[in-house]
């Protein structure tokens, strides 16, 4: 198997959000719904010197991710009927509309809060990493409308040397699916866990 990924570079993003928006159009998804998302973190304090002057130490970064097509996906291992699966090929984790039932556990054990049910459908969605267009040799729709090229998708043994392997807030910490995304962080990032940024597009995300 040739387990694909995505590679993501934070020195670049702009928080402009075309991959989410390309996602949401390509997928044809429902108004507010999409499988990739742009967290805007942000952080820093204020301070006054002896002469009364104020100075900030403030900071704003971006990470744009979606499904991590896991090596050790949570959502496969809760699965009832099998419907959510890694394929064989690819290593791309998608779910099988035919078999899925909805009861949402998938949802429930991602970490990165990537698979939905979708109540009027009957079934998860998700991510697939647009299998259908690697397949035809071309790129997953949220990396080829990147206009900053802060996104790439391919093998893993081809991006792992570019990043480290995703551990910035707002991510969890790596171990616990090994996470086929690989990030360069920017000088600002924070590392998984920390509590010294915050989300600021929090009602975006949800």
């Amino acid at each position: 198997m040739t387990q694909y990924g995505f590679y993501f570079d934070a020195t670049r993003c702009t928080g402009c959000k075309t991959c989410e928006a390309a996602c949401r159009d390509y997928h044809q998804l429902k108004s507010g719904q999409t499988y990739r998302h742009v967290y805007e973190l942000e952080g820093g304090n204020w301070s006054q010197d002896a002469n009364g002057c104020w100075t900030t130490d403030g900071y704003t970064y971006y990470t744009s991710f979606s499904c991590q097509h896991c090596s050790d996906p949570a959502c496969t291992h809760v699965c009832p009927t099998g419907a959510m699966h890694k394929d064989a090929e690819t290593g791309l984790v998608d779910v099988d509309d035919a078999r899925c039932i909805g009861c949402g556990y998938c949802a429930l054990a991602c970490p990165y809060d990537n698979p939905k049910v979708d109540r009027e459908a009957g079934h998860s969605t998700k991510c697939n990493g647009c299998a259908e267009r690697v397949a035809e040799g071309k790129q997953p729709i949220c990396v080829e409308a990147c206009s900053m090229r802060a996104l790439e998708f391919a093998p893993v043994d081809q991006l792992s040397g570019k990043g480290a392997q995703a551990k910035v807030a707002p991510l969890p910490e790596p171990s616990l699916t090994n996470p086929n995304l690989f990030i360069k962080e920017c000088h600002v990032s924070q590392p998984s866990g920390s509590t010294s940024c915050r989300v600021a597009n929090e009602s975006e995300v949800r």
